[in-house]
């Protein structure tokens, strides 16, 4: 008669240094499987600490919590419920590993450390872990777990070993954040180490947001034929019952529940939403404060955060200047009316002028340029952190990738904030991202429901030409190439590092493409001080993209 184990998969949303709200989340995990029948309880990557502990995990005092939280819930674990397999840090020997414990009958019955450490774009474990040996599976419930650690997976060694050594089933614990191009990412190691292996796979994933990093979940089951056997929900938390049979030491899952994937869009609106409501409810901000302009990043802005946490937490302010047009006014009053948000208005003219009678005698003789605009974009920045010192809401910036990258944007005015809803969104998706939001109600939103154009963003906010308003009858466009043409050329510098020459042969302008090259090195000093904001591509600004300050590369060989 065939032997049986029901595997649960818990897909959570930990806090890095809640380690006591982490294990209790565990218990709770835990809990809600038993009462379904669960053997084995599996969580992501370093859940008990979460996900990155950076520097954190360093602490003395840090590491006495998390081993002292972790005994007691081992001893939790000697009623007659599952077993437990927890991603943790974790000492032996005096050094520090990146581990996965398993826990059952009341001990810690194995553990196992990750033997990839990765050392690239956010990741720099190398910094804080010491690299884990080679190691073969644990015995659990009479099974044989290969036990693996992300990036374990994506190198054949680790899987090598625990074939040869008697593994049956491969099981992942994984801190995987979110990239448009992710899930293929992770799909095609695991298909690969099935095949190497014959073995089937267990994947379970983080999901919530931690500083720039938003998880996305999408844990899966793959069966040794490499078919999808269950896949838990992306973006919610989740704990997914796999039942599994052992015929003659083969183990197969049966089919369970397979939630399907988003699309991308869907996918990049709902990392927004996650990664902001994570990062003010984790740092305990009582809401947002933003300045809507009656602009698309504004207006989207406002959007996501009204989805993430409630239009009663959102408290928007348009600060017209003389050059702020009737149609902007109107637009950002239907977009506040829309989402059902206040909306205050606070002109700026009496800084202008009082900045103007300042200034005047250093000014003498100069005539007026990009001086007196981003006066106007410090003034408007100056406001929001007034009001955000005195109501205690966390000011967001609303500029975007494509605005960031050339430095299109002023240095303590309109990047003033704590948070960057749009930092990694290029401005031709913020015009997607708002058409798409317009035509739906994301799940899990707080904000209204969507019934077509004017529904939440309206139609005009889209379709009119962008402009900063800080001259008469300016544009964009004035200043930058076409949208269009811009994040093309930008993504071929970015995310694909092409040289001129390359990008030249895609159809591009080369004197459009170098212009684009010397704005995007000079603008890196901005870049730096500018606030976090989601990560939603292969390489964000920040830990993913670290370039000089200094920097006379022309491109040009």
């Amino acid at each position: 008669m065939a032997n049986s184990l029901t595997i649960a998969l818990a897909q959570m949303n930990p806090v890095v240094g809640d380690i006591d709200g982490n294990i209790e989340r565990i218990r709770q995990a835990r809990a809600q499987a038993a009462g379904n029948g669960a053997d084995l309880v599996v969580t992501g990557e370093l859940t008990v600490s979460g996900y990155p502990p950076e520097d954190l995990v360093l602490k003395r005092a840090f590491q006495d919590c998390v081993e002292a939280g972790i005994r007691n819930l081992a001893a939790e674990t000697a009623d007659d419920g599952p077993g437990l397999v927890i991603g943790t840090p974790w000492r032996d020997e005096d050094k520090l590993y990146n581990a996965a414990l398993v826990l059952d009958g009341g001990e810690i019955t194995a553990q196992r450390f990750k033997h990839q450490l990765p050392n690239y774009g956010v990741f720099d474990e190398k910094r804080v872990f010491a690299q884990g040996p080679l190691n073969g599976p644990v015995a659990f419930r009479g099974a044989r777990l290969g036990v693996m650690i992300c990036e374990d997976m994506w190198y054949a060694e680790v899987t090598e070993t625990l074939q040869e050594s008697g593994a049956q089933i491969l099981v992942v614990l994984n801190g995987s954040p979110f990239e448009t191009d992710k899930p293929d990412d992770r799909l095609s190691p695991a298909v690969a180490r099935i095949a190497e292996s014959g073995l089937p796979l267990v994947y379970v994933n983080l999901v919530g947001g931690q500083d720039e990093l938003v998880f996305d979940g999408a844990s899966f089951v793959l069966g040794a034929d490499k078919t999808l056997q269950a896949k838990s929900p992306s973006w919610s938390e989740d704990v997914l019952l796999t039942k599994w049979t052992d015929n003659n030491g083969v183990w197969a899952c049966a089919e369970a529940a397979i939630t399907p994937a988003p699309d991308e869009l869907e996918s990049i609106y709902r990392a927004l939403v996650l990664g902001l409501r994570d990062y003010v409810g984790k740092n305990g901000f009582p809401g947002v404060l933003i300045g809507l302009s009656g602009g698309i990043d504004s207006a989207l802005t406002a959007a996501v955060a009204v989805d993430a946490l409630g239009p009663d937490k959102v408290h928007c302010v348009l600060m017209p200047s003389p050059y702020t047009s009737k149609v902007s006014v109107e637009d950002a009053e239907l977009t506040a009316a829309n989402l059902g948000i206040r909306l205050d208005t606070i002109a700026i003219d009496p800084a202008m002028q009082a900045f103007e009678g300042m200034l005047k005698d250093a000014f003498v003789d100069r005539d007026a340029d990009t001086t007196e605009e981003n006066i106007q974009a410090r003034s408007r920045g100056l406001t929001l952190m007034a009001l955000s010192n005195k109501l205690g809401h966390m000011v967001l910036s609303t500029g975007n990738k494509s605005e960031m990258s050339v430095g299109y944007a002023t240095l303590y005015g309109d990047m003033c904030g704590g948070y960057s809803v749009l930092k990694d969104v290029y401005k031709t998706t913020v015009f997607a991202l708002s058409t798409w939001r317009n035509a739906t109600l994301p799940e899990g939103a707080l904000g209204p429901d969507a019934a077509g154009k004017d529904s939440v963003i309206p139609e005009r906010v889209i379709t009119k030409p962008p402009t900063a308003e800080l001259k008469p009858d300016q544009t964009d466009q004035d200043t930058l190439p076409p949208y269009e043409d811009l994040d093309a050329i930008l993504q071929c510098l970015i995310e694909e590092e092409m040289s001129l020459d390359d990008i030249a042969a895609k159809g591009h302008d080369i004197a459009i493409a170098e212009r684009v090259w010397h704005m995007l090195d000079r603008a890196e000093y901005k870049r730096r001080q500018a606030p976090p904001g989601v990560k939603i591509t292969r390489r964000a600004f920040g830990r993913d993209r670290r370039y000089p300050l200094t920097n006379r590369f022309t491109g040009k060989v």
